[in-house]
């Protein structure tokens, strides 16, 4: 899957989405800092990439136009770096290991 980064979020989830043997790269190594969604969007498309954001507004676009692409996923958390995000989920990992679920 190719993967591109949109403005919103660090340059660094693109390497280490490339560590982790992804194709991924950031909007700003390939475009303009300043352009418009509608730019990235028609760029992913073009290439076929799947844009990774932050913003609300491309599932929006997508929904307005009747594009049929290029797919959009949305980070929704309130720590979008790669350090702050993988710190949290670190930490949920050890709040929850020893928990007794139900059903378990």
């Amino acid at each position: 899957m190719k993967l591109l980064l949109d403005m919103n979020l660090s340059p660094r989830w693109a390497e280490l989405l490339r560590q982790a043997g992804h194709d991924a790269v950031h909007w700003s190594t390939v475009g303009q800092a300043t352009a418009e969604d509608q730019a990235l969007m028609a760029w992913a498309r073009t290439h076929g990439y799947v844009v990774v954001t932050n913003d609300l507004d491309f599932g929006a676009i997508l929904a307005a136009t009747q594009a049929e692409g290029p797919s959009v996923l949305q980070m929704r958390t309130e720590a979008v770096s790669p350090h702050s995000s993988a710190t949290a989920s670190s930490r949920r990992s050890s709040a929850s290991k020893g928990t007794s679920w139900p059903g378990r």
